[in-house]
């Protein structure tokens, strides 16, 4: 999972794209990187970790021009080495830069045929650059003239559509030409279009999510739909075609569950009313399973369950109450590779307030139980601070199924619900009562807010995967990289790669 931004403006962006990137962060914490353009020179900054740590006041001074993009990122594919940073860059046809937000189900097939015959070279492990070889092998094909029309920037996009599967979401510039955005065939991934008025006509931005559009000043024109690109000249110029035969909307779940903020709204549906949906379906569910529930308080583990604890009390008519205090300074602990860093992680970012557990029946609830690492812990943490009971709900239904999308979960066989039965999950987690939420009331919950939107990407929950092209053969290719060994081996030879190499990431290219 990552989070992309893109802005064309009559005004030095560097700052709004910086500004962009901290509402993203929640998208990625592994690493961060802008690219500018200013007189069809590219400046470009990135670096591994967050944002506040990335840029300095001399890297942003470098940072000049009127357009730009900026990427955080989780490393989803790859590795977490520095040099798999985003943007990545090649400079023919163009000087061109692009981010990523998702996961080609194609990428090794694509990476042969683009070595055997269209002649180019990938340096990492990455399926963004992948992506950006193929974009750029295909606009140097569909170049008529030397003028650079949106037409041959959205021919280009269209043959990326045919020949890459997955889901994605790009933003890409191409250096003293323009920002382009564009978004998979079921659109999958979130990207969102804003504006706002300049001097002479507009200031545009593509993002991630909303959130980083109102913060800045742009209002929300809508997202882009499945399948479209939109290509915004250095001159503030918009233009957009639909790139996708056949297209077809079904976004990600789990964006609403967990990825996004609260404050967004991602393709027309609110996240927080949403959220708020899943805690009253919850609720409901757990009067008809356990009528006699006998619950004292509802404790939510922060900070995504909030709005569906909160509302889940009110529906029960029982207490809520802040139980556990979150270390901010904490990263996301499904994705840390080995159970031990996980377990001391979890300790790390939560702390119970014992007044709120003291002789109490409390019903723990979560977002999701992705390893069940975290619930165990959790659970146990609120038995030593004096829990009677200890109930634990979930917001989302079982995650049985790795996603292959751009969500980094874990191998199939370190999910906890992966060929487990509810019993066995609460035995695990050692909860009194385990309940989760149904996938149709999952479903029913984010539709409430956007009719219009009829389906949705639920493949970690069914193991249907709708792209038609992941068989047994990539799932188990999938695990041995995403297994807990195999990360360990990895950073372990990414870290020996980073001590023999120079640290500054800056770079200067001239288009």
């Amino acid at each position: 999972m990552c989070g992309i931004i893109g802005v064309v403006s009559h005004q030095p962006v560097n700052q709004v794209l910086y500004d962009g990137l901290l509402l993203l962060q929640h998208r990625g914490q592994d690493a961060a990187g802008i690219a500018t353009s200013s007189e069809g020179r590219l400046h470009i900054r990135k670096a591994p970790g967050l944002v506040r740590d990335a840029f300095q006041s001399n890297h942003m001074l470098r940072l000049k021009g009127n357009m730009g993009i900026g990427h955080v990122r989780y490393p989803t594919a790859g590795s977490s080495s520095s040099a798999e940073a985003q943007p990545f860059y090649v400079n023919s046809p163009y000087g061109i830069v692009l981010g990523h937000n998702g996961n080609l189900t194609n990428s090794e097939a694509l990476k042969k045929q683009l070595f055997e015959t269209d002649f180019r070279h990938i340096n990492t492990s990455s399926d963004s650059e992948v992506l950006l070889n193929v974009f750029a092998h295909e606009l140097q094909k569909s170049i008529k003239s030397s003028h650079l029309s949106p037409d041959y920037v959205f021919d280009a996009v269209e043959a990326v559509h045919r020949r890459c599967q997955g889901g994605y979401a790009v933003i890409s510039m191409i250096v003293g030409r323009g920002i382009l955005g564009f978004r998979d065939p079921h659109g999958i991934r979130p990207v969102v279009l804003g504006r706002k008025e300049a001097s002479r006509g507009y200031d545009y931005m593509i993002a991630s999510e909303s959130v980083a559009l109102y913060s800045n000043g742009f209002e929300r024109v809508r997202d882009l739909e499945p399948g479209e690109a939109v290509f915004i000249s250095e001159d503030g110029l918009l233009y957009t075609r639909q790139c996708a035969k056949n297209s077809v909307h079904v976004p990600c779940i789990f964006e609403y569950v967990y990825f996004s903020r609260p404050d967004s709204i991602i393709d027309d549906v609110s996240v927080y009313q949403a959220r708020l949906r899943m805690g009253e379906k919850l609720a409901e569910k757990i009067q008809r399973t356990f009528p006699d529930h006998g619950i004292d308080v509802v404790i939510p583990i922060p900070d995504t369950s909030r709005s569906s604890a909160l509302e889940l009390a009110m529906h029960l008519g029982v207490k809520y109450r802040e139980g556990f205090i979150k270390n901010r300074y904490i990263g996301r602990t499904f994705i840390m590779p080995g159970q031990t860093l996980r377990k001391k992680s979890v300790r790390q970012k939560l702390n119970a307030i014992n007044l709120e557990f003291q002789d109490k029946t409390v019903l723990l609830v979560d977002d999701s139980i992705v390893r069940g690492t975290t619930s165990q812990q959790i659970v146990q943490m609120a038995r030593e601070a004096g829990a009677k009971r200890v109930y634990m709900a979930s917001a989302a239904p079982p995650v049985k199924y790795p996603n292959v999308y751009g969500i980094d979960m874990p191998a199939a066989e370190e999910l906890i619900a992966h060929g487990r039965s509810v019993e066995e999950i609460c035995r695990e987690i050692d909860a009194d009562w385990l309940v989760y939420q149904e996938l149709e009331d999952l479903i029913a919950s984010v539709r409430s807010a956007c009719p219009e939107v009829t389906a949705f990407e639920t493949s970690c929950f069914t193991g249907e995967y709708i792209t038609g092209d992941v068989n047994e053969s990539y799932l188990n290719r999938l695990q041995s990289m995403r297994n807990d060994k195999a990360r360990v081996e990895r950073d372990a030879e990414d870290n020996l790669l980073e001590q023999d190499s120079d640290p500054d990431t800056d770079t200067e290219s001239v288009s």
